[in-house]
């Protein structure tokens, strides 16, 4: 079997035979799902040209979880105050733009223009890099009453937050499948390092056309 999202070979293979099957979960029960949406905002699309192409497919995402049923969650970030080792790991310059952006009315609290965001949409800011940490979000608790036990992963990045976010939302108890063409990632891989190691471990990943199949099922 091959994975559709281009998993390396051996990956995909090992998995396979130590679970009898090619994806975790094989169904989505569209009502009881999330499409979870992560820091597509003016700063970050703005600068990034995958970020820019994959608009369209959250926005056809979204649509079909809507459809279904279910309900779509738009993560964005705020800073209230510089974390105290932030400089420090990222460097002067670039832990004051991410501050600067995450200030009220700043860039990274804007969701990007072309994203369609309609009524009855969830609207979630976190403080951290995780959109499931306790403490640093209020999702998990916007979710609980919508008895939502499947997440959907979009959005940027793919290495960071979206792989934060996921594996987070994992040990909360979410099933949870990232959406390899509807998430950007850094150079040198990383995306690609992120979707084999949640696939092998954590959850499941598929491309948006699997996701839209099985949504309307």
């Amino acid at each position: 079997m091959e994975h559709p999202s281009g998993i390396p070979q051996k990956i995909v293979d090992k998995v396979v035979r130590r679970r009898g099957r090619l994806h975790a979960f094989e169904t989505i029960e569209a009502q009881k799902t999330a499409l979870v949406v992560i820091d597509l905002d003016t700063a970050t699309v703005g600068g990034d040209d995958q970020c820019r192409r994959m608009t369209p497919i959250v926005n056809a995402v979204a649509s079909a979880v809507r459809d279904g049923g279910g309900v779509v969650a738009w993560v964005l970030s705020t800073m209230s105050v510089m974390p105290p080792n932030f400089a420090a790991i990222l460097g002067v310059e670039l832990a004051t733009r991410y501050f600067n952006d995450g200030q009220p009315n700043g860039p990274g609290t804007q969701l990007w223009r072309e994203l369609q965001r309609r009524e009855g949409d969830i609207l979630a800011v976190k403080s951290g890099a995780s959109a499931f940490f306790p403490g640093k979000c209020d999702l998990n608790e916007q979710l609980g009453p919508l008895g939502i036990d499947t997440l959907l992963i979009a959005g940027a990045v793919t290495n960071i937050c979206c792989e934060s976010s996921a594996r987070d939302a994992t040990e909360l108890g979410y099933k949870v499948i990232m959406i390899s063409d509807a998430l950007s990632g850094h150079a040198h891989g990383l995306h690609e390092a992120t979707l084999a190691t949640f696939y092998r471990i954590f959850g499941d990943v598929r491309p948006s056309s699997e996701i839209i199949e099985l949504l309307s099922a």
